[in-house]
């Protein structure tokens, strides 16, 4: 018997971590919004290697962001897996692609990354704890 098989992980939190996915793709330029779906104390690491610790530095830099060019870069996500660690806490994997409409493009984004999640339990809410895009090289 694996740990995984001793969890009380249901469908439902499967299905409300899919919401959570969808809803923070949903608001990826809503500076109120996604934010929100994250824990106070998140690590974002994005697809250009740019590392954001917690909240408050994710606000900041996301507000900066939608003010500049930045805002016509949009992604997709594809969730490939949710994988329960512990009764609170779960790792999503997805495919992540790029959709880059700027006219200047200052430096080129890969096309595409392998997208990953570390979601925690928070009550009856799940948040977003660890964001992290690796590129995909040739993707």
């Amino acid at each position: 018997m694996t740990a995984t098989q001793d969890l009380r992980f249901t469908d439902n939190d499967e299905r409300a971590i899919r919401e959570l996915v969808q809803a923070a793709h949903e608001a990826q330029i809503d500076t109120v919004t996604l934010p929100a779906l994250h824990s106070a104390d998140a690590i974002i690491v994005n697809i250009a290697g740019r590392r954001l610790f917690g909240r408050d530095e994710f606000v900041a830099a996301m507000a900066k962001a939608v003010a500049s060019p930045l805002r016509d870069v949009t992604t997709t996500v594809e969730v490939v897996d949710v994988r329960p660690v512990t009764d609170d806490v779960a790792i999503v994997s997805s495919i992540k692609s790029v959709h880059d409409a700027r006219s200047e493009q200052s430096g080129e984004l890969p096309e595409r990354g392998a997208f990953t999640y570390v979601v925690t339990r928070t009550g009856e809410d799940w948040r977003i704890a660890l964001a992290q895009t690796t590129p995909i090289a040739g993707g």
